[in-house]
């Protein structure tokens, strides 16, 4: 595996975040699928996930373009690993210890006004204008491309000695394909599990996901904090 193209690569690591994250932890646009879909069908879900994920994808886009060159530097690297470690950890706790779908952050309120001057902005009528600007007014959205994209620059893949994702154009625009492959096909496995569902979809059941979700979380936390260790011993820093 160590000739793995730097290409294929990215598109693999976006698309896997992409699940994850789309996922993970359970948000708003999960919720309105979730409220929607079985009134209005599968068509309406899914175009609100198709909206959503176009905005994901501009913002990683945004994440790998406008910090590129930030994630170059020894220390940054270095930092935005125990930055990673801190980060799965926090997010695993608040999320398998959730009592309710919506784990509410520090981030909510400024994303709650920045949402509704949005709404207000645009009056989105269409399904996937929904899903877009309540992704573009979700700053923990930005916040997290923004650390995953810092993490896939600074991070050499487990099973080979290049980069997630290589500081190279066409590497970038394969792990944003990616993402935007990822999202799309998370939405439209969850839109069409929930028009079908009867109802067998409810806040409860992604409760449990989103408690699986944090339990995942805390094991790749734990495993990236092993991988330092291991980093650091190797060099007997």
């Amino acid at each position: 595996m160590s000739g793995t193209h730097p290409v294929l690569l990215a598109a693999g690591a976006g698309f896997f975040c992409a699940l994850i994250f789309a996922s993970i932890p359970v948000g708003p646009i999960n919720l309105t699928i979730l409220n929607e879909g079985a009134q209005r069908g599968f068509r309406w879900a899914f175009f609100i996930g198709l909206g959503a994920a176009v905005m994901d994808a501009i913002y990683c886009a945004v994440s790998f373009t406008g910090f590129s060159s930030f994630f170059d530097h020894g220390v940054v690297k270095a930092s935005m690993q125990v930055v990673t470690f801190v980060f799965l950890l926090f997010l695993g706790y608040k999320f398998l210890f959730a009592r309710a779908v919506k784990v509410p952050t520090k981030l909510d309120a400024a994303s709650e006004k920045i949402e509704a001057r949005l709404e207000q902005k645009f009056q989105p009528h269409s399904a996937f204008m929904t899903g877009f600007v309540r992704v573009m007014g979700n700053l923990g959205v930005l916040l997290a491309w923004i650390v995953v994209a810092a993490y896939l620059m600074s991070n050499k893949a487990w099973f080979t000695a290049q980069d997630w994702v290589a500081d190279m154009l066409r590497a970038k625009v394969a792990c944003v394909g990616g993402v935007f492959t990822g999202t799309v096909l998370w939405f439209f496995a969850f839109s069409f599990g929930v028009s079908r569902g009867h109802g067998k979809f409810s806040e409860k059941t992604l409760l449990r996901l989103q408690q699986c979700s944090g339990l995942c979380l805390i094991f790749a936390g734990l495993f990236n904090g092993a991988h330092i260790v291991w980093h650091l011993a190797k060099h007997k820093i």
